[in-house]
Order: C-alpha cells, then structure tokens, then sequence
C-alpha cells in the first residue's frame, strides 16, 4: 500500500507535447498512445524536466493568461521554489520576508492559518455524522425491535430484517450516494455537494425518531444512507485538497479520528437518553442530526477547494482561496501553482475523457487498477477484519455476554472512548511509520484479540461475570489494535492514492467498497450469531486477515 505498490510505469523516454502555456515538455510514450495513460504516476517533479529560466517564464504565463497579472512576478518566484522545495534557500530571486515564510514552514510542521485549522475541523466534523449515525443505531437495537414486534425469540424473519434496518444506510451509501458524488461535485462544488448532504444527514435523524413502523424507517434510512455515501466521498477529497503536503497525512487522517470521536460522542448520546422510556431509541436514533447539523452550518465560512476551482477554469479564486489556506502569498503560489503543473499532466493525456471512461479506467488502466487494488483492499480489509460488526451491535453483543440492557451501553461507551484514545497516536505515527508498515503491524495483533474474543463466549461453565470480563477485555485490545493500523489508514490512503483526475471516481469506488461490504456484513450477523454462535460469527472474520496482509 506504498508507493511501491503502485508501481514505478513511469517511462523516462520522451515524447513532446504542448501543455496549456503552449510550451512543450517531455511526456512519458504511453501519453501519447493509448488514452489509458491519464493514469500516468507523476513520480518526476515535471518542473525539473525544464531550466529554471523556463519555469520562471512558464510562470508567469500562467499568471498572465489566467486572470493573475499583478501575481506574475510572485508565480515566477514560486515555480523556482516549487522546482526543488527542499533547496529554496537557492532561489536568489525570493524576497527576505518569503525565505523567513519559508523557513519558518520547514521548521514548523503543524504552523498553518485559522482558516486551514477551521477548515480542517470542519471536515471533522463531518466524519463524526458517520459515527454517531452508526451508535445511534447501536443503542437502539436493545429496544426498536420490541417496538415493532420483532422480538420474537429464534425467528428468522425479524433476524433478517433487524439486520436490515441496520445496514441499509451502508448499502445505499455504497451503491446510490457513492456514484452521484461526480455529478454533485460537478455542478456544486467540494462546498455545496458537502451543504447537501449535511442538510440530507440533518433531516434523515430526526426523521427516523418519529416513524412508527420498521418499513417507516427503514425508508429513511434508505436516504440517509445515500447522503452518508456521497458526504463520505466528497470530504476526505475536500480535506486532502487543502491540506499541505507536508502534514496532509495525519490532517486527512483526522477523518478516521472523528469518525471515531463520533462514535463515542453516539454512545453517550445512548447513554444519556437510557432513562427516558419506550421512546429512548427515538431520541438514540434522532441525535444524529447534531453533527451534521454544524456541517452545514458551518461549510458555509469555508473556502471553496483551490483545486476544485482550478479544474473548473476558477483560476483566480482559486489563488484567493489557496492564500486563506497557507501561511504567507509565496506557500499559496508554490503549492497552487505546482498543483496546476500536476494537472496539467493528468490532463494532457486524459483527452477529454467523460465521467464513465475516467470510473472504467480505474479498472483498465494500470496505474490506476493499482492505485485502485491497494483502496479496494484496504477497503474491504476494514469491514472484514470485523471491527464494524462491533460499532454496530457491540450493545448487543455484551448483552447476550451476560450485561443488563444498561450494563451494555456503558461498556459500548467504554469501547468508544478506547477508539479516540487508541487512535490519536496515529496522527503522530502515519507519516512517519508509513500506511503500509501500520497495518503489517498490528493485523496479526487483531488477528489474536479476536480470536479470544470469540473462545471467550464459549464459557458456559463459569459465572457469567468469568464470562463477561475476558469478552470485554480482548474486544477493547483488538479496538487499540485496529485503531493504531487500519482504521486510520483506509479513508486517508483511498483519498491520495489516485490521480487529481481521477480523484472523484476512485473515491467514490473505494467508499462503494467499503460501504457495500459494511451493509452485507450489518445485514448477515444477526442472523450469523444465531446460526453460527456468537463464537463462529466471530471466528468468521479471521481468514480475512490475509487479505489486508496481502
């Protein structure tokens, strides 16, 4: 899941081609051939493909042509810092405030404005709606079911549908909310598709709380399950696109941090509604809106995406909005102006392609079938490990160990709150350690803890309590397991790894993965701890260890 695996295709031998200052430069010979080369790797910084002269002029054409005159000179300086970023101390050209600027940003990893951190946060917020969506469901399947008849002991009709209700919202997310993402994006924007959304996520929670049957909610959560795919696939593109190279990692990363802050935040919401009766569910299932409610609130004082707007001709307010991202003209000019470079390249030999050729070339072509292997693995390698059957009937699971109703929602809230502190030293971790060598590590860990997990249900000679403990203990050392490794990696890795091009088909199929694959396996255990034992439906998960492995 490195570079490495992506593959070094990248041909040395030169074709020329013009790219959009009428200046030609060097291509790789399969952007001349096949039209699958607009999943070429830009590995080569193309500006050292030029003299520094030519760069600087480069530049300022650019800056010229596209509505930027006054920042001509700036854009000069900015491709020769841009040429070599870690050797700016040799641009002669710079002013003295610009090389302070720079250096300060070498020397300062975290410094960034207001704006990049509300923005940021924002975002955050946004993989919360996620989480608590999900807890939200958690706690209610300890008493919905008996709201609507569904409570019959060993019937597999009321299984099924209890599954149902829960893994529908990932099932539409995968395969409706995924694949308008392009077209919403398109048309709105990184912002608008993200207010969108919001105001979906918003409506949906309160809705559910006032249904009075199980098709009534399951036809709710049939929406909510299509504005949580496309939010899923449009927010992490929107982090990314904002965040600086340097630390855009661990800030993408926050996504999985607040999905699990989300979750947690979910089971005290359980937790503090437990006491209010038959309509407790109602208000679990209705705090959802919370969150997204302050998405939408919120979007509204963020910058658009930098990169949205130049692909859109936006150049401009694109600057404009890169400037209220960094820390000083020259960082916004370098990173906007690079950014167009990479474009450009993706671009040249994209030729025009419309929205189903680019989502066919992410099987097609090899560059991006290997970009799309590695998401689609670590995708799926999320669901499989089992860590989602947990979020969503971890409540039931400690009930049927032996916990009262409420016992259960206080060691949820515990499993909750293990997630946020297990995965904050990713954020350290992440760019330091790398995707790959996190989840090599800690999958074989997982592996163990749940195993245990599962024998420790075969207890039935024991008090319940010699039960209860070892269950509860191995599922919360396989949380700080998946916590330190997959869970943070696979939303950040699915939302780098594939070309700016091809950005919004690549996410939207990887969060179709990862949604579809959640939806079965929220469908299927219900029915699977019943024919299979608690013990085998844990058991289920451990042969696809090696898949993350692999």
């Amino acid at each position: 899941m490195d570079n490495k695996e992506l593959g070094p295709d990248v041909p040395q031998a030169s074709h020329n081609e013009k790219d959009g200052l009428g200046h030609s430069h060097d291509l790789p010979p399969s952007a001349t051939g096949r039209r699958g080369s607009t999943a070429v790797n830009i590995v080569e910084n193309p500006l050292k493909r030029v003299t520094p002269e030519q760069a600087a002029h480069d530049a300022r054409v650019f800056a010229e042509t596209h509505g930027l005159s006054e920042h001509a000179e700036l854009f000069s300086r900015a491709a020769l810092v841009a040429r070599d970023q870690e050797q700016f101390n040799m641009v002669k050209e710079l002013k003295e405030d610009e090389r302070q600027a720079l250096e300060y940003e070498r020397d300062h990893k975290w410094h960034g404005p207001k704006m990049l951190w509300y923005s940021i946060s924002l975002c955050a917020i946004g993989a919360a709606t996620q989480g608590w969506d999900q807890t939200g469901s958690n706690g209610a399947n300890l008493s919905f079911p008996q709201e609507f008849g569904l409570d019959e002991e060993n019937s597999v009709r009321d299984q099924w549908i209890v599954g149902l209700v829960n893994s529908i919202i990932f099932l539409t997310a995968g395969l409706i909310g995924a694949f308008i993402v392009d077209p919403l994006n398109h048309y709105f924007g990184r912002r608008g598709e993200i207010f969108i959304t919001a105001c979906c996520l918003t409506a949906t929670p309160i809705a559910s709380g006032f249904t009075h049957s199980w098709q009534e909610l399951f036809a709710v959560r049939f929406v909510m399950g299509i504005g949580i795919g496309a939010k899923n696939a449009t927010v992490p593109i929107y982090s990314a696109e904002m965040a600086p190279a340097r630390v855009r990692g661990a800030l993408v990363m926050f996504w999985q941090l607040w999905v699990v802050v989300g979750i947690f935040l979910g089971f005290c919401a359980n937790v503090i509604v437990k006491d209010t009766g038959n309509i407790s569910w109602r208000l679990q299932l209705g705090s959802a809106f919370i969150p997204s409610f302050l998405l939408g609130v919120g979007i509204f004082f963020c910058p658009e995406s930098p990169r949205w707007l130049m692909k859109h001709g936006k150049h401009a307010k694109g600057f404009r909005s890169m400037q209220r991202l960094r820390a000083h003209d020259i960082i916004a000019a370098r990173d906007f102006y690079y950014s167009w470079i990479i474009y450009e390249e993706e671009l040249t030999v994209a030729r025009g392609a419309g929205y189903f050729q680019r989502l066919w070339d992410c099987f097609a072509v090899p560059r991006i079938r290997r970009a799309n292997y590695g998401a689609s693995t670590v995708m799926i390698a999320q669901q499989m490990c089992g860590i989602n059957i947990i979020s969503f009937y971890s409540s039931t699971i400690f009930r049927n160990a032996g916990y009262t109703a409420v016992q259960a929602l206080y060691a949820s809230l515990g499993y909750g709150a293990i997630q946020v502190i297990a995965t904050i030293p990713t954020l350290f971790l992440i760019d330091t350690k790398g995707r790959r060598t996190l989840c090599l590590i800690t999958f074989p860990f997982m592996c163990v803890f749940l195993l245990a997990a599962g024998l420790s249900l075969l207890n039935h000679s024991g008090s319940r309590g010699a039960q209860i403990g070892p269950v509860v203990l191995f599922v919360y050392l396989f949380t700080i397991a998946y916590s330190l490794g997959e869970g943070p990696v696979a939303f950040q890795y699915s939302a780098e790894v594939f070309p700016t091009i091809q950005r919004e088909q690549g996410m939207a199929w990887a969060v179709c993965i990862n949604n579809t694959f959640a939806g079965v396996l929220g469908l299927t255990f219900p029915r699977m701890t019943n024919a299979m034992t608690p013990t085998g439906a844990c058991t289920f998960f451990l042969p696809h260890f090696a898949l993350g492995i692999d």
